[in-house]
């Protein structure tokens, strides 16, 4: 009995400490924002406004959220657009190494990250004149994502049943009109945690963005977050703090609303 006593004492303890270690970054970025000289450790908060202030009048803050939002729609748009027809195409036509080719896909996109494949990926915009590109950042970054999104969304079509595909098609639906009116409304979910995924990777990238785009009126949070600091090099915690809630509620309001919408499933369609 003792020792069963002492194990679960250990066990809540250890869930604890688990649980302080990933709560109190998030109470101190919630709180910081709202105190006039902000610290490391977790305080009380003066509720000033005073840091918002700073974040508004800084000439690069917000602008960068809309740099981020742009780049992040642009990519989910082409991922989610670009990912359903090619994984309703794998899934519906039988094709000699159709699996192999999927795991490949899904392998080298794992393996090839974009640390790795930097220096041709800036070879390749520099001589597609894409330097300094928002346009040509998305199409990067898509071709980035596409692998896993294709894998992932191909589940989701397998799942669909052929017999309404077959309907749709005996009154003379086009198979684009197949896709639209019959698949798409039935992999719903699968393509909202594809654009809510793709969002959240295209929001935090910091290095091809970095990379890519030169102009400061161009470059997303991400990177402006890195230019947050005192003319000595010590972090500025006010605008950090500030910034750093600001440049997460938007992910944080998506999330909500596509899990209680949708919610987030990486297999499925609907039953047979």
């Amino acid at each position: 009995m003792t020792r069963f006593v002492l194990g679960r004492i250990g066990f809540y303890t250890l869930i604890a400490v688990l649980l302080a270690f990933f709560t109190i970054p998030l109470l101190w970025l919630v709180t910081a924002p709202f105190t006039s000289d902000p610290t490391y450790e977790v305080t009380v908060p003066d509720f000033t406004l005073d840091n918002f202030r700073a974040v508004a009048e800084h000439p690069y803050a917000l602008p960068s959220l809309y740099n981020s939002l742009v780049l992040s729609v642009g990519t989910a748009v082409l991922v989610v657009i670009l990912a359903a027809l090619a994984a309703y195409a794998l899934s519906r036509v039988r094709l000699p190494g159709r699996d192999a080719l999927l795991y490949a896909l899904l392998l080298l996109s794992s393996i090839i990250t974009g640390t790795a494949a930097m220096v041709p990926l800036f070879q390749l915009a520099v001589e597609l004149n894409l330097i300094d590109s928002q346009l040509g950042l998305i199409l990067i970054l898509t071709g980035g994502l596409l692998p896993a999104a294709i894998f992932m969304l191909k589940d989701f079509m397998d799942s669909t049943p052929k017999s309404y595909e077959e309907s749709a098609r005996v009154f003379g639906a086009t198979p684009l009109q197949i896709v639209r009116h019959v698949v798409v409304p039935l992999v719903r979910p699968g393509l909202a945690t594809i654009a809510v995924w793709a969002v959240a990777n295209v929001w935090g990238n910091f290095l091809m963005p970095y990379l890519l785009l030169s102009d400061v009126e161009k470059q997303p949070a991400a990177v402006i977050t890195y230019t947050l600091y005192t003319e000595g090099g010590q972090a500025n915690l006010s605008m950090l703090s500030t910034f750093g809630l600001l440049y997460s509620i938007p992910v944080v309001l998506m999330y909500l609303f596509v899990s209680k919408k949708y919610g987030f499933r990486f297999h499925g369609g609907i039953k047979r």
